[in-house]
């Protein structure tokens, strides 16, 4: 079963099970009397949309590229991640207003043994069904299921405090149904809060995992002809889609048809072990003796400038000597560069210098 049937299978059963979930606490909310046990069903509902939502998303992101869209709908996910934030939000902040007045006029809940029984049962098949979509989520890498999931997990734990309540209830007729409203309440909004920020830092776009770099990096550098591998960029076109680009380091003696094998096949790696589309440039490496005194007072001068992260991609062609600097965030990379290269010019008057910036893009 491929990805997207898989995601609709696991958000049919979230959907069903709320359902029921809905049908039995609004009953119990109902009969009790209990604005706690009425809150809980309103989420229960609130989390079943959004498993209609993702359904939605998926079946969208999943349509093939096309002229308007060469890289696919896949990023569709993301904001379907947000939709389901923005409904959270929305039922914490409608459950606050009720629980707030709930406060304010307080009423006494009647508990009885089936209702509570319904509530207890509610929690372990809430807290079930979290467990499952949340794993399903992280191994089909659908961030509407992590949320999911995860929300319903945590609605389990706000179905138990109900039942404490009603503990409290029955043994001390307190009532305690407003104020524990407002917790759930608040509990929900920061919640939807912290799965919007997630999801707006996908679509903005966020750093490359550190172990995929990584990765991917000692990958590329797998082949013999490869003396070091820099400037990996990639882009999230959906959960299954990356696409980016490498820079490698071989012999300047290398010729044009190895050079394109090479790339060729670190190519075709790429995307076997990874599935990643990768396009592969070229920093020559000089093979003769040429470049080591700069290069190695160029090493000497960096622990002066902590801001630079990284120089690689050196060339010495004569008098010219080029390189790429990798600048930390934060700094005046224009400044930077134009300070250290007026250094090294200093020590090497005859020679001229081209420095390139790069951005800190990966490890």
């Amino acid at each position: 079963m491929d990805r997207s049937k898989s995601i609709v299978r696991v958000s049919v059963i979230g959907i069903l099970a709320n359902l029921v979930l809905v049908a039995f606490k609004a009953v119990v909310g109902l009969v009790t009397g209990s604005i706690a046990v009425l809150l809980d069903a309103v989420n229960n509902l609130s989390d079943a949309l959004s498993s209609v939502i993702t359904i939605v998303a998926t079946k969208l992101a999943g349509r093939a590229p096309d002229k308007k869209h060469p890289y696919g709908y896949g990023r569709i996910e993301h904001i379907s991640s947000v939709l389901i934030a923005i409904i959270v939000l929305l039922a914490g902040f409608t459950s606050f207003q009720e629980s707030l007045e709930k406060v304010l006029h307080p009423e006494e809940a009647s508990y009885t043994a089936v209702s509570l029984l319904i509530i207890a049962a509610a929690v372990a098949v809430k807290f079930l069904l979290g467990r499952y979509v949340k794993a399903q989520g992280v191994k089909l890498n659908s961030e509407s299921l992590v949320a999911s999931g995860t929300d319903a997990s945590f609605d389990s734990l706000i179905s138990l405090s109900t039942l404490v309540a009603a503990g409290i209830s029955l043994l001390f007729h307190w009532s305690v149904e407003g104020y524990l409203g407002v917790v759930i309440s608040v509990v929900i909004l920061k919640a939807g809060i912290e799965m919007l920020m997630g999801s707006l830092t996908s679509i903005i776009g966020e750093r490359v995992d550190s172990e995929l770099s990584l990765r991917l990096k000692q990958a590329v550098c797998s082949f013999p002809e490869v003396h070091g591998a820099y400037d990996l960029v990639l882009h999230s076109y959906g959960p299954e889609k990356l696409i980016g680009s490498v820079h490698v380091e071989v012999d300047d003696t290398m010729t044009a048809r190895g050079i394109h094998a090479l790339t060729r096949k670190i190519s075709q790696k790429a995307y076997n072990e990874f599935g990643i589309i990768l396009t592969v440039g070229i920093y020559a490496s000089n093979t003769d003796d040429s470049g080591h005194g700069i290069r190695s007072a160029i090493q000497k001068l960096l622990p002066r400038y902590p801001a630079i992260r990284q120089i690689h991609g050196y060339y010495e062609d004569g008098d010219s000597v080029s390189f790429d600097m990798v600048v930390d965030f934060g700094v005046d990379a224009m400044q930077l560069r134009r300070e250290f290269t007026e250094e090294l010019t200093r020590q090497f008057p005859g020679h001229s210098f081209y420095v390139n910036i790069d951005t800190d893009f990966s490890d």
